[in-house]
């Protein structure tokens, strides 16, 4: 990324699912406003009224992948929703965001490797018989393996992207 332009972020996450989602979004892009950058929120996306539900979320889903297509990089709030694992949306825009060649950056409360905060038998296998992974990796291996590195907050995510897209060492 070259310095002189203005890195532009995708701020993907269950965000959007918010009481005070638009708020947060505020929020969010003001963090990257704050470190030179400009983030784009979902919710900059204006989808047409008149539209069907299925229509309405198919309008959503290409604006939010044109959105992925023209920022510089992806920030990812990769905590844990509705269960074990990320929002399956938010994983989604990641693996559109690699196969762009688009550097993701994750954040996300550590909780250990998979293993160590599953439930698990004596065999690494959950209540329903699967095994959990066991790379020693805090999400799925598909996640934390395409990313370019990962913070605990989305405060440091920011600063932490900044860094990595002007070439200098991160903390994260």
């Amino acid at each position: 990324m070259s310095t002189s332009a203005t890195a532009r972020i995708y701020l993907a996450g269950f965000d959007v699912f918010r009481r005070d989602a638009v708020e947060h979004g505020v929020y969010l892009k003001g963090l990257c406003r704050q470190q030179g950058m400009e983030g784009l929120y979902p919710f900059d996306n204006e989808v047409a009224q008149d539209l069907s539900p299925a229509e309405c979320a198919a309008q959503i889903c290409r604006l939010n992948l044109a959105m992925i297509r023209e920022a510089d990089a992806v920030l990812a709030n990769l905590n844990l929703f509705r269960g074990f694992e990320p929002d399956s949306g938010t994983a989604f825009e990641i693996g559109a965001a690699v196969a762009l060649g688009k550097p993701v950056w994750a954040y996300f409360q550590a909780q250990g490797a998979m293993r160590e905060w599953l439930s698990s038998d004596l065999q690494g296998r959950d209540a329903d018989g699967f095994l959990i992974e066991d790379f020693g990796l805090p999400r799925n291996l598909m996640l934390a393996c395409s990313w370019a590195g990962c913070s605990a907050s989305v405060e440091e995510g920011v600063i932490a992207l900044r860094q990595h897209l002007s070439g200098q060492p991160t903390s994260g």
